[in-house]
């Protein structure tokens, strides 16, 4: 109760010091780098002339293997602000074990991200890594600084998270910033909570011949593993027990049990470019930029002109006469006002432009992970199997432990789009080297290590400039090395046009990969979990269409994925009289059956004046469901009011629900920290169950900050809220998080 009453005074005094504030003006930056340009329509009052302080800035994503810059949209609107605290997702698409920074799941499998590199342990937290490809680089006139804060529940249960970041520019070309996020759950079950630590830094130098982004992130991952609740009936029915149970004394399998993960990331990307200069206009941000450095010139050599005459009259004996001076100042300003406007009228503000013809690339990734599972308690019979492996600890402790780096060079040609009108796209010929290293538990007293080298060639063909067609070809080949023979081959589209007044997009993507499989499908040693497997390669085919009206606000998505000597991890158990998992066995699967799936979603978003409704609908349709299971029928929807408060603040007062139809949705095993398909002869059911949340946000200049009521449905005679089997979620709670942007 306290803690809620302090979460309602925070608001509130929160929303007085926004108003407070409303004068000022701000940038608006969020906790993942993506910023907004703040009103620059300000006056400067320290001098008497008054000027337009530029505070515009730009961000951009960069691709991450040839460093190519795409310009990325600003977006700090309070709209799904409150859903960015949940695992679950933004539209609640993900299965989770529960908890803030556990381990996911997407149940779409389209939308499912599977890392490029082997070390399958950081995939189920990827949304915790800084993904490169994904990262917003900065550069901009002023520091920009962000504090955000999600939090809800108390010391003993609380779930929190805080992210920090700074973005500062030094000069016009080089910009660098740093971000902290911290996630730490305490968790409403026990032994599920988690801490996850992310501090990353990053710099950005963009030249006319020379460019280069640096990246750097290091991460720790502590997740408490459960390993699920003993009894589903306590949440389904919990009118069978005699006894009322609350969250935190509900029995679960493990106690002590840990999944700990440390990585580091580096990631280089830099070209040299040869071309030429031309004129070209400045844009209008540019002129008032240009504009401001002026004046502010003009200004300073104003006061070295007065402290000259000075200076000068002093020297002579004289008394400096300072209103007289000033009078004559004015008099100088105005003429010279009056002749800049004359001048204005017929000046075209350019610049000299350095087009790039040919770029000379190289990109460096290097990745560091150390994986430890680590138990100081197991029941009886928990697992089928038992290795002996190496270990720091005697009896029937845990010490599972596994390390890999990675490092990867790519050198690249490229022939440039856009250098003249005849040259409509962009061409790239490129090189890579592949070097992977891994260290597994081999024996009682020993390990066993294992290199990889790989050699790739491939080549690009792309157009990005221009409104009306788009389109990118990538195909690359291993020739040399472990994984000699794989080829990847990816391809895009987009066709834009009007019709009817209205904008159309179509848009289609795919991919062709005959590859290996990951290191760890292959291979993996632990006390109670050891394979080693020679895996066919795998095929995955895919084809996937987008049809967006953007005045009606649709977007239908359909997709088709085939798969051959698909690899996935299958897990059973026997159950005992109490209800126990016991003899848990888990093993890399591989099938050799050719799976089709089709998937077809629908986005729509409606709006009936201050009413909004969102809408996401997505079907699944799997050929081998007992490989790849998938609920058939994804669904999110979100009705608000839109409207403001004394005509500055912004609100967004509703509800959403999320829902799925039932299936056998995979299990999750702490020992290896990866999802499996159950392969017992009796499999949990999950689903056909509604999570509703209401929710109030709030916008004001730079500050956004939110109050929830999640899983407000909530039911006290029991129901079906799992997310993964085994894994309730959370029961309803209160919510509030705030997002704080300063410029300075």
């Amino acid at each position: 109760m306290m803690k809620t009453y302090r979460l309602w005074i925070l608001a509130i005094s929160l929303l007085g010091i926004c108003t407070h504030l409303t004068a000022q003006d701000y940038n608006s930056l969020d906790a993942d780098g993506n910023f907004t340009q703040a009103n620059r329509n300000k006056a400067d009052s320290i001098n008497k002339g008054k000027k337009d302080i530029p505070r515009g800035l730009k961000v951009w994503t960069v691709d991450d293997r040839f460093g190519d810059i795409t310009p990325a949209e600003a977006d700090t609107a309070s709209y799904m602000f409150m859903n960015t605290i949940f695992t679950e997702g933004l539209h609640g698409e993900f299965n989770t074990t529960g908890n803030v920074g556990a381990p996911r799941l997407n149940r779409i499998f389209v939308d499912r991200t599977t890392s490029s590199e082997d070390f399958i342990f950081n995939e189920h937290q990827d949304y915790f890594i800084v993904n490169p490809a994904n990262f917003h680089f900065t550069n901009t006139y002023s520091p920009l600084t962000n504090l955000s804060l999600n939090t809800c529940g108390n010391r003993t249960n609380g779930e929190d998270h805080f992210k920090a970041l700074f973005a500062i520019n030094a000069g016009k070309r080089l910009g660098v910033g740093f971000k902290f996020d911290y996630i730490y759950g305490r968790g409403y079950y026990s032994d599920n909570s988690s801490a996850l630590f992310n501090y990353t830094t990053w710099a950005s130098y963009l030249g006319d011949r020379y460019q280069a982004h640096l990246l750097v992130s290091t991460n720790h991952q502590k997740q408490a593993e459960n390993g699920g609740i003993i009894n589903d009936n306590l949440i389904t029915h919990p009118e069978q027990f005699r006894d009322t149970y609350t969250e935190a004394e509900i029995p679960t399998m493990l106690t002590q049990n840990w999944n700990r993960n440390d990585n580091q990331h580096v990631f280089l990307t830099h070209r040299y470019s040869l071309g030429f200069r031309r004129q070209v206009p400045m844009t209008e941000e540019e002129i008032k930029a240009k504009k401001f450095a002026m004046e502010s010139q003009k200004e300073n050599d104003a006061l070295k002109a007065k402290e000259e005459a000075r200076k000068k009259a002093e020297k002579d004996g004289g008394e400096f006469d300072e209103e007289e001076y000033e009078r004559q100042l004015e008099f100088e300003r105005k003429n010279a006002e009056m002749v800049d406007k004359t001048a204005a009228a017929d000046t075209t503000w350019t610049k000299s432009e350095y087009v790039p013809v040919t770029s000379f690339i190289h990109t460096l990734k290097l990745e560091n992970n150390r994986r430890i599972y680590q138990s100081y308690y197991t029941p009886e019979d928990y697992y089928a199997n038992k290795y002996a492996t190496i270990s720091r600890f005697s009896g029937d402790s845990i010490y599972d432990k596994t390390n890999s780096y990675i490092l990867k060079n790519t050198f690249a040609i490229a022939l440039l789009e856009g250098f003249n009108k005849w040259a409509k796209a962009g061409l790239k010929g490129f090189i890579t080297h592949d070097l992977r290293h891994y260290v597994l538990p081999d024996t009682a007293t020993a390990t066993s290590t294992h290199n990889e080298h790989t050699i790739y060639v491939g080549g690009q063909i792309s157009k990005t400039q221009g409104n009306l067609l788009h389109y990118n070809g990538t195909a690359e080949f291993g020739v040399l090395g472990e994984n000699k023979g794989e080829v990847m081959v990816d391809g895009s589209a987009d066709l834009n046009f009007r019709l009817l007044g209205d904008t159309i997009q179509l848009a289609a993507d795919g991919f062709f990969h005959y590859v290996n499989a990951p290191y760890y499908y292959c291979h993996f040693h632990s006390r109670h979990f050891w394979w080693d497997k020679e895996l066919d390669m795998t095929t995955h085919t895919r084809l996937q269409g987008r049809f967006t009206l953007q005045r009606t606000r649709t977007q239908l998505r359909v997709a088709y994925d085939n798969l051959s000597n698909y690899v996935y991890f299958g897990n059973s158990y026997l159950v005992n009289d109490e209800y126990e998992r016991l003899h848990n066995a888990a093993f890399a699967r591989q099938s050799s059956a050719n799976i089709s799936l089709l998937t077809a979603s629908l986005s729509q978003d409606l709006r009936f004046g201050p009413l909004n409704l969102n809408l996401m609908l997505t079907y699944q349709n799997c050929s081998h469901k007992d490989i790849i299971p998938l609920p058939a029928l994804n669904a999110y929807a979100n009705l608000f009011l839109r409207f403001k408060i004394a005509h500055v603040l912004d609100c967004d007062l509703g509800a959403d629900v999320r829902y799925f139809t039932e299936y056998e949705a995979p299990d999750y095993v702490p020992g290896i920290a990866q999802y499996a398909v159950q392969e017992n002869a009796e499999k949990v059911k999950i689903g056909n169950y509604p999570f509703v949340n209401v929710y109030a946000n709030f916008f004001l200049k730079h500050a956004r900050f939110f109050v929830m009521m999640s899983h407000v449905n909530s039911p006290a005679d029991g129901g079906n809220y799992f997310l993964t089997p085994h894994y309730p979620t959370n029961t309803r709670v209160l919510r509030f998080g705030v997002a704080w942007n300063f410029f300075n």
